[in-house]
C-alpha cells in the first residue's frame, strides 16, 4: 500500500500509507459533527462533490496530508484494500489541493526506508504563518472526537454490540405500566418500577395491598454499557488506519445491571432524541446524519449533534452516546417512536453514492 508520488513541496515523494474520503456521506468522524464543519477544520471549502485525503510520509520521515480533489480515484484504492488487493494510489499533481503537515487519524504503519513518521519542520520562509500540524484525538481522554469515534465503532461492529442487549430483560415493561411517553423514543425498562418488588413482599407476607402504582411517565433508560476508557485506549478495535481508535470492543464492555440504571431516561438520552427529531422539521448541515447500507433493507444510520452522537439500524434499536458520559453506551428502545424517528432521518440522510 506504499506508493510513492511526487505531490509535496521541495520535490520530495510521498510514500503512501492509507487514504480516507472527506465528503458529505463520508468524512472522518474525528473532525466534526457535520461536513462542513469537517472541512472549516482543515481550511477547505466545503465543496459538494468533497475531497480524498491521502496520508503518508516525505522522503525525510515527516508525516503529510495531501488533500486532492479526485475523489473517485481514492474510493476505488480504498475499496481495493479493503479487498486486500494491492493499489497504486498516485494522484495527478493536478488532482492535488493542497498539502498539510501532520495527520488528523492515527496510523499504525510507516514508510520503509525512512524516518520514523514526525512532523515536518516549519517552513522557515513562511515567518510563522505554516498551519499547526494536525494530531489525532487523544485517546487517553474523552470529549467529542472520542464520542464521535465510539459511535463509529458500534456501527462498524454492530451484530457484535447488538448481542450484548437481552430485549426481553433490557427493554421489558412491568406488568401494569404504560408504554414508554411518546417523544422519549425509549423502548423500555431496565426493571420493575422502584417500589415493586417491595409492594410484592409485603403481598406474600399477608399484609393489605397498598394502591395502585400510577404509571411511570418517564421511564427508565434500558441499559449502559460502561467502557474503561483508559483500558480502551490501549486494547480498543483497529480502525481502518490499523491504530487503535481509542474505544471498546463489545467483549471489554458488559451491560450494567437494571439495578444499576437511573431512574428515569437519561436526560442526555431525552435531549439527544428531541434534538434528532428537530433535524426532521429543521434538516441540519450536510453530515450531521448519515445513512449507508446495511443487512437486508435496512440502513445504519450516523446522527450527532451538540455532546450526543447516535447510531442505530433503521430496522432496529439505538445506540447514544454522550460528552457527559465518558465511555458509556445508551441504548435506546424501539417503542413506538424510535421506528418514526429512525424512518425521518433516513430520509434526510445523506448517503454514499
Amino acid at each position: 500500500m506504499t506508493a510513492p508520488n511526487d505531490t509535496v513541496a521541495d520535490d520530495d515523494a510521498l510514500y503512501v500509507l492509507t487514504a480516507v474520503l472527506l465528503t458529505p456521506a463520508q468524512f472522518p468522524s474525528v473532525l466534526a459533527d457535520d461536513y462542513p464543519a469537517a472541512c472549516a477544520t482543515l481550511a477547505l471549502e466545503p465543496y459538494a462533490e468533497g475531497y480524498g485525503l491521502v496520508l503518508g510520509q516525505d522522503g525525510s520521515g515527516a508525516r503529510w496530508t495531501v488533500v486532492v480533489d479526485d475523489v473517485s480515484l481514492v474510493a476505488v484504492a480504498i475499496a481495493a484494500w479493503d479487498c486486500g488487493m494491492e493499489y497504486d494510489l498516485s494522484p495527478d499533481d493536478r488532482s492535488v489541493v493542497c498539502a498539510l503537515p501532520g495527520w488528523p487519524l492515527p496510523v499504525a504503519v510507516a514508510a520503509p526506508g525512512v524516518a520514523a513518521p514526525h512532523d515536518p519542520l516549519p517552513d522557515p520562509e513562511a515567518e510563522g504563518t505554516d498551519p499547526a500540524p494536525l494530531t489525532p484525538p487523544d485517546t487517553e481522554s474523552w470529549g467529542p472526537a472520542q464520542r464521535r469515534m465510539g459511535a463509529d465503532e458500534i456501527a462498524h461492529q454492530w451484530s457484535a454490540w447488538r448481542e450484548q442487549i437481552d430485549d426481553e430483560t433490557a427493554f421489558a415493561t412491568p406488568p401494569g405500566a404504560e408504554s414508554p411517553a411518546a417523544g422519549t423514543g425509549a423502548g423500555g425498562r431496565t426493571g420493575p418500577t422502584p417500589g415493586a418488588e417491595s409492594a410484592e413482599s409485603g403481598a406474600e407476607a399477608g399484609s393489605e395491598p397498598g394502591p395502585e402504582p400510577e404509571p411511570d411517565p418517564h421511564p427508565e433508560v434500558e441499559v449502559q454499557g460502561e467502557v474503561d476508557a483508559e483500558t480502551e485506549s490501549e486494547s480498543g478495535a483497529e480502525t481502518e488506519t490499523g491504530s487503535g481508535s481509542g474505544f471498546g470492543g463489545p467483549d471489554d464492555a458488559a451491560a450494567s445491571p437494571a439495578a444499576e440504571a437511573p431512574s428515569g431516561v437519561h436526560p442526555g438520552v431525552r435531549r439527544a432524541l428531541a434534538q434528532a427529531h428537530d433535524y426532521i422539521d429543521t434538516p441540519p448541515p450536510p453530515g450531521r446524519v448519515r445513512s449507508s447500507f446495511a443487512t437486508g433493507d435496512a440502513r445504519m444510520l450516523r446522527a450527532d449533534g451538540p455532546g450526543w452522537s447516535l447510531v442505530a439500524r433503521t430496522d432496529d434499536i439505538a445506540f447514544i452516546l454522550l460528552d457527559e458520559e465518558p465511555g458509556e453506551v445508551l441504548p435506546v428502545g424501539r417503542g413506538t417512536e424510535l421506528p418514526k424517528l429512525l424512518k425521518a432521518l433516513d430520509t434526510l440522510a445523506v448517503r454514499p453514492a
